[in-house]
């Protein structure tokens, strides 16, 4: 007889996007949630203050999806075009455009690759 699989329960909280940082004010490990820049958790350890600030995204899921509220969406899921209008000044834009042109690139790819680098 085949053994039946276990089907984990997709948990939201999983899907956004989280950072961990070591605060000498706090003295603790600070946890926090770019989609929600409210939110923030300690712990003693990183892993600690990430599953802190997990916990805590999934009650904020449940309490906003109850209240009929918008749910952020994670940017991992978020649509980008790979368009980008920029407004710079003049100057660096004449900078960016000799540059580009000494490299022998178009100006789009040079600004490319000097974004890609930072």
């Amino acid at each position: 007889m085949a053994k039946a699989k276990s089907i984990k329960k997709e948990n939201p909280a999983e899907h956004y996007s989280y950072s961990v940082a070591w605060s000498d004010d706090d003295k603790a490990f600070i946890a926090r949630v770019v989609e929600f820049p409210s939110l923030a958790a300690h712990g003693n350890t990183q892993e600690k203050a990430l599953r802190e600030i997990r916990t805590i995204v999934e009650y904020v899921l449940e309490d906003l999806a109850l209240g009929q509220e918008p749910i952020p969406e994670p940017i991992g899921r978020r649509p980008y075009s790979g368009k980008l209008n920029l407004r710079m000044s003049k100057d660096l834009h004449r900078r960016l455009a000799l540059e580009s042109s000494a490299q022998g690139v178009s100006l789009n790819n040079w600004i490319n690759k000097k974004l890609a680098r930072s």
